[in-house]
């Protein structure tokens, strides 16, 4: 049953093909970034145009929200698509590459918000079978400005929560066409690490004269590896990586202080307590244990992106044998995770590596090279439909 109504959705989106890609391309071309993107905002709105949709604005961003009243009462499913790009140089070759100087859509929200448009229209024509509410949530500032938590706030959700949520990201290193997911943890909690270590600059042929915080720092990145290594249980992991280390201004000066940046990843609010804990101990005891002085400040990123198994089950009787298990949760992050954590439902990757190719060998995500096979999208549009009409029909049974 489930395999038909999902292969009706795609004829209907192989049907929508020329309108979609020329959409995704539109907004591949011009890519804008965090939560500013009027230009990618107007060119959905557009797309929608002359539809029995309601169009409710964010005033904090530049995402919307599209509602779909059916023909009578019922219940609420929320389908979701990200719009922002990434401060990438494009070096794909396309003939639809970004046109503007580094940027690029390198992690598919071209491709998430013109399956979710074309899925709005679908759904449109087919008002009079509908019974409940489609929110159709075009959302930027998915790449770290946290959009999703900014339109829940502003209560474009709605005064009563949606039913079930669901969202599609693109996976270029999964088999064209493959549909993986997984209950459970998803997806990680993502958060920013700072820490300055405060030393004595001096000249660097005295340093005895001095407070040398280099070394300290040196310490400190190869303590905090150690504690992930030898203190965390492989059960409920940590990565915690220093990105970025800055210091000095010449060869024959010890600065004063070196700054570091980096980020904590976890699947548990009890793993992401204890890396916070473990950073903030390393670096102040470290540091006193060299007479310097540690600063250290954690910004709290994403919680992990959490799958409600009755959603995945559903999607596994949809997608029918393009779906595969995920075999373990990304360490990656998704701002989608705020809406998870209040709305049951799920985030699946779609495979988009082209047809026959080694798709582990395609670059991956926030890759200057990544491409997405366009000859998938529809059946993301066909997921969108087939998920949200299978759970305004039947909730979770």
């Amino acid at each position: 049953m489930d395999a038909t109504a999902l292969a009706r959705w795609n004829a209907a989106a192989e049907a929508g093909r020329d309108e979609l890609i020329a959409l995704r391309r539109a907004i591949h071309a011009d890519p804008e970034l965090g939560l500013d993107c009027p230009r990618t905002r107007d060119r959905l709105i557009a797309s929608l145009e002359g539809l029995p949709l309601s169009i409710h604005m964010s005033e904090r961003a530049s995402g919307f929200v599209a509602k779909l009243e059916g023909r009578s009462a019922g219940r609420t499913v929320l389908l979701r698509g990200d719009m922002d790009a990434l401060p990438i140089k494009e070096a794909t070759g396309l003939d639809f590459a970004s046109r503007a100087p580094g940027r690029m859509h390198a992690c598919g929200h071209d491709s998430h918000s013109a399956m979710l448009a074309a899925a709005a229209r679908i759904l449109s024509t087919r008002r009079d079978e509908i019974a409940g509410r489609i929110l159709f949530m075009f959302q930027p500032g998915e790449e770290g400005h946290h959009g999703a938590r900014i339109m829940m706030e502003e209560g474009l959700l709605g005064d009563v929560l949606p039913d079930a949520a669901f969202a599609l990201h693109v996976w270029p290193v999964l088999p064209h066409g493959t549909v993986a997911c997984r209950a459970g943890a998803m997806l990680a909690s993502t958060d920013t690490l700072r820490a300055r270590i405060i030393g004595k600059g001096g000249h660097a042929a005295m340093p005895h004269d001095a407070r040398d915080p280099i070394p300290v720092a040196a310490e400190v990145v190869l303590a905090l590896q150690s504690e992930v290594a030898r203190r965390t249980p492989v059960t409920d992991p940590i990565v915690l990586s220093i990105t970025k280390v800055e210091a000095g201004t010449t060869h024959n000066v010890l600065p004063d202080a070196v700054d570091m940046l980096g980020t904590l990843r976890t699947l548990s609010p009890a793993a992401r307590a204890r890396g916070q804990e473990a950073f903030e101990r390393i670096c102040t005891h470290v540091a006193a244990a060299h007479d310097c002085e540690a600063e250290t400040s954690i910004e709290p990123g994403y919680p992990p992106t959490m799958n409600d198994p009755r959603a995945v089950s559903m999607l596994r009787e949809i997608a029918g044998d393009a779906f595969t298990e995920f075999p373990a949760p990304s360490m990656g992050g998704e701002d989608f995770s705020y809406v998870l954590a209040k709305v049951p439902g799920a985030m699946a990757f779609l495979g988009v590596a082209p047809a026959g190719s080694d798709a582990a060998s395609q670059p991956p995500l926030h890759n200057p090279g990544m491409i997405v096979d366009e000859d998938v999208l529809p059946l993301g549009v066909a997921l969108h439909c087939a998920f949200a009409t299978r759970f305004l029909a039947t909730g979770w049974d």
